[in-house]
């Protein structure tokens, strides 16, 4: 996904030389996700990336802003290559079969948390403007899942791999409302067999490819 946000990042102010950003924003989405954003304290932050108070806000200047760039970083690394491949595939059954693929793999994998960050850690937030801003940026990147679905079935119908009457809308939000479903149920810890066979089901909503005539018919 592309990486819009409505919270604009923080320029660090310094930080200590033994400071690992990286690794440090790993420590950090791993107590969001087991917390979500609005129960994860400071302190337990600051516990996870073993770095103290300040040196957290001169480097991510608040919770929130702190929060998103775990979220970039959690796309980037576990997201970003199956979007990827989904827009690059030339078959838009294929693509869309790989994304879904990559997305059972991804939200049961032992390497990452279970069930999309984006779609849990910011629930049941407060009505602070911080928390706000985040509900308000992560809305806007489910949002840009939807659109990113919307134009690779778009494609399809121009490439003629798919009908020309395809309800565009309603597909990429039944997709996209899909994937959200199947982030749900790994973080209740559904089995991989369990999702393969609701991303199975998600196949069987994209209409059958077009028939090409032969020149006999």
């Amino acid at each position: 996904m592309a990486r819009q946000t409505t919270i604009p990042p923080h320029r660090s102010k310094g930080t200590p030389r033994t400071f690992e950003r990286r690794a440090a924003l790993a420590r950090a989405l791993d107590v969001f996700w087991r917390r979500g954003y609005e129960p994860a304290t400071i302190a337990e932050l600051c516990a996870a990336m073993q770095i103290n108070p300040p040196s957290l806000y001169a480097a991510f200047g608040n919770k929130a802003q702190l929060f998103m760039e775990a979220v970039q970083h959690y796309q980037h690394v576990y997201w970003d290559a199956a979007w990827e491949r989904m827009e690059s595939t030339a078959s838009v059954h294929e693509a869309m079969a790989g994304f879904f693929d990559d997305a059972v793999q991804v939200l049961t994998s032992r390497a990452a948390p279970r069930g999309c960050l984006v779609i849990l850690a910011a629930t049941n937030v407060s009505a602070s403007a911080e928390a706000q801003q985040v509900n308000d940026a992560l809305r806007a990147l489910r949002r840009e899942g939807r659109a990113r679905f919307f134009g690779r079935l778009k494609r399809g119908i121009e490439n003629g791999q798919l009908p020309s009457g395809t309800d565009l809308e309603a597909l990429a939000s039944s997709l996209n409302a899909m994937l959200a479903g199947m982030s749900l149920l790994a973080r209740d810890g559904a089995s991989r067999a369990e999702l393969d066979r609701i991303a199975t089901t998600a196949m069987a909503l994209l209409p059958a490819k077009r028939r090409t005539r032969s020149r006999t018919e």
